[in-house]
């Protein structure tokens, strides 16, 4: 049966640091409330186990396999043409479904490859064990990594393909030799790193944008990528318009990044917060309100490989300026 979503619906469930004993549950719940969107990757460590909660879901008959959509995103180790494949079937056998709604080049970063078999998944360093872990270069043209996502469309095992964490040029590079357009974009976004160049060309592109981060710090506060400061949530800005409406902080937030066309993935492992994120699908900003929320805009990002690579593992590795 051919998938009846053609796009990722406005708001997903991010699986990004899910533990593996709540992956499970969490995906369970998940989709007994109403999600339809799944954001997974191999990197995360956890798709067995949310593969555990999409079969259950799936046997229990809360939702139809072509009802929902499910990302993966291929790991930076594995971008030769040859591990493609093979990287795209590991995340297919443990998510525990036949195809992918949507897979992903993870970062424009092309890293020596590592055998699964030695580890999985691979991480950032070639060789953790070494004197002086590093993460190993391994200079691959993105062109050649296309060329092989677009094989996994043509094969059957992925519905549609595209980039994450990639800049308007590299998205321009792409659709310069691209026999099968990327159809998504997921980047960072939220109200204090709008990026609304980017947005609009990938609208100009008919490329659908996702936000991962889309409520900014609290992602990073317990990797000590952010402090509990840095919140967007605790803006004047955002706290008026969230009284204004009537709905919580982050579903305000939220609802912006829906309102300019985004998929939203936040993560969460709490029933409640779940209900929270996707009843913000149905809150509406004024026009005034979603230029007030874009007005906080401070370009700050806070996953940059140009940043933490270098401070977690000893490479200054920039795809920013």
């Amino acid at each position: 049966m051919s998938n009846t979503l053609t796009q990722p619906p406005s708001v997903g469930l991010g699986l990004w640091k899910i533990a593996n004993d709540q992956a499970a549950d969490a995906v369970q719940a998940a989709i007994e409330i109403g999600y339809r969107h799944l954001d997974s990757a191999s990197d995360y460590g956890n798709e067995a186990f949310s593969g555990e909660g999409i079969k259950s879901s799936l046997e229990k008959k809360m939702v139809s396999r072509d009802e929902l959509w499910v990302t993966s995103k291929l790991w930076n180790t594995n971008h030769r043409s040859e591990h493609v494949r093979a990287a795209c079937e590991k995340s297919l056998k443990d998510l525990k479904v036949d195809y992918l709604d949507l897979y992903l080049i993870h970062f424009p970063i092309s890293l020596k490859y590592v055998d699964p078999q030695c580890r999985y998944p691979a991480g950032w360093f070639y060789d953790p064990d070494a004197p002086t872990p590093k993460m190993e270069i391994d200079s691959v043209p993105i062109r050649e990594t296309w060329e092989a996502m677009q094989e996994l469309v043509t094969s059957g095992l992925v519905r549609q393909i595209g980039v994450s964490n990639f800049n308007v040029s590299l998205i321009r590079d792409v659709l310069s030799y691209a026999t099968i357009r990327p159809s998504v974009l997921q980047v960072e976004s939220h109200p204090y790193l709008v990026q609304p160049k980017l947005l609009r060309y990938c609208q100009q592109e008919s490329i659908h944008m996702t936000a991962f981060s889309p409520l900014g710090a609290p992602s990073y506060v317990s990797i000590g990528m952010a402090t509990e400061a840095d919140s967007v949530l605790t803006e004047p800005t955002v706290l008026a318009v969230a009284d204004k409406i009537g709905c919580t902080p982050a579903q305000a937030v939220l609802a912006w990044g829906i309102q300019r066309g985004t998929s939203v993935i936040p993560k969460t492992t709490r029933v409640a917060r779940l209900r929270e994120n996707l009843e913000s699908k149905d809150i509406l900003l004024s026009i005034e309100q979603m230029q007030e929320m874009q007005s906080l805009d401070q370009n700050r990002r806070f996953n940059d490989p140009g940043v933490f690579c270098e401070q977690a593992f000893g490479s200054f590795y920039p795809i920013y300026e």
